[in-house]
């Protein structure tokens, strides 16, 4: 056993989030971690790696017990995590990102560049990844900067990787080559915890599976001795007659209606006709890359358009920006929420029509364009 977890708990004010997990992982597995949405799963491989401090418990790494008191404690003393939120530096460059806070040096005490290009090209010619070193992490897509996380948790020569739902934005082929991958490491004795949803590769990469429900570690089994009914009872901690609900909605009349839709500029989209109708929940299906985000993109004015028209209710809705769209009662939930959803270092209330009205008022005021502010907070303005 290289790790063991022992009683560890952890609470968010009067919320139990992990209640004395008991947890052991042998060298050369790999161990799946499974449970639903809430479950702890990402909770308690926080407090593994430090980015969270547990409550209570223990965490013993070969015998030794361990308290890490930050991720860069636990990078160095041989646990590294691939979060399922990627924390990149995406103006910096792929080898920028794979060295942060370790930059070798050489005997002047200046950063050695060549020696961090050798390492990168190495690292990537081992894993099988072409990767253009340079190239700021922006410039490439979510799956390439999520196997560039991945390669660089491999570059800690770890005893334990926690892999936070890994191939949440790859491809099949990518897929393959990260399974390639952590075979290649259970060969070197390392031990890798995988965090996943996706049963199919849980039963296809896992030696063992642990379930968490609530906080609590409520199954560990070995693979071949469960199956996809006895996983999903331990999640939900009922049986399930069927995984999905009945399908009784009867849909209306076509009420978007997109036609012979094509971009402009890459990646691109050709030709694309279908109807979605009233009441009815239409899904859109493909492999990354296929084009389905540049699809919705499109269809919202965030992407040009070539050609094509958008119907609402049989009005044309041929959107040039993302705030026409939201005029007219579209929203879109972006796939990368961070980069291109969230205004992160604001809260809630900053475009709401009182905060905005309130702020405008005020800079009005310093440039003397009105003889007194708005004195009223914007929780206590009319909506008007």
């Amino acid at each position: 056993i290289v790790l063991s977890i022992r009683g560890m708990c952890k609470s968010f004010g009067r919320n139990r989030v992990l209640d004395h997990i008991n947890l052991d992982v042998k060298r050369g597995t790999v161990m799946g971690l499974m449970g639903e949405n809430g479950a702890g799963k990402s909770t308690m491989m926080k407090c593994l790696f430090g980015t969270y401090q547990k409550d209570e418990g223990k965490i013993f790494l070969n015998g030794k017990e361990i308290s890490f008191s930050g991720p860069k404690d636990a990078l160095e003393n041989g646990i590294a995590m691939v979060h399922q939120e990627l924390n990149q530096c995406l103006e910096r460059s792929v080898i920028d990102n794979l060295f942060l806070g370790r930059y070798p040096v050489n005997s002047m005490g200046v950063v050695d560049e060549g020696q961090m290009k050798k390492k990168a090209a190495d690292l990537f010619r081992k894993l099988g990844m072409t990767v253009n070193l340079t190239q700021p992490m922006r410039n490439m897509s979510v799956s390439q900067r999520q196997m560039c996380e991945i390669a660089k948790a491999i570059s800690y020569n770890a005893q334990v990787i926690v892999l936070d739902e890994p191939t949440s934005s790859l491809t099949v082929q990518e897929v393959n080559k990260l399974f390639e991958m952590m075979r290649m490491l259970k060969e070197q004795g390392i031990a890798l915890i995988y965090i996943s949803h996706k049963m199919d590769e849980i039963f296809e990469i896992c030696d063992q599976i642990s379930v968490l429900r609530d906080g609590n570690l409520v199954m560990t089994k070995d693979s071949k001795d469960t199956n996809m009914g006895e996983l999903i009872t331990a999640m939900v901690g009922r049986s399930l007659e069927s995984r999905f609900p009945p399908v009784d909605n009867i849909p209306g009349d076509p009420i978007l209606s997109i036609q012979h839709l094509s971009t402009k500029y890459a990646p691109y989209l050709q030709d694309i006709s279908f109807d979605v109708r009233e009441g009815e929940i239409f899904g859109l299906y493909g492999l990354v890359g296929a084009g389905r985000t540049e699809l919705l993109e499109t269809i919202f004015g965030v992407r040009t358009r070539a050609a094509g028209r958008v119907y609402f209710r049989d009005h044309l809705m041929n959107f040039n920006n993302a705030h026409e769209a939201i005029e007219h009662g579209f929203a879109l939930i972006t796939e990368e929420r961070k980069a291109n959803g969230l205004f992160l270092k604001s809260d809630l209330t900053i475009f709401h029509p009182r905060f905005l009205y309130y702020l405008i008022s005020t800079i009005m005021y310093l440039f003397c364009f009105v003889k007194q502010p708005i004195c009223q907070t914007p929780t206590k303005m009319s909506p008007c």
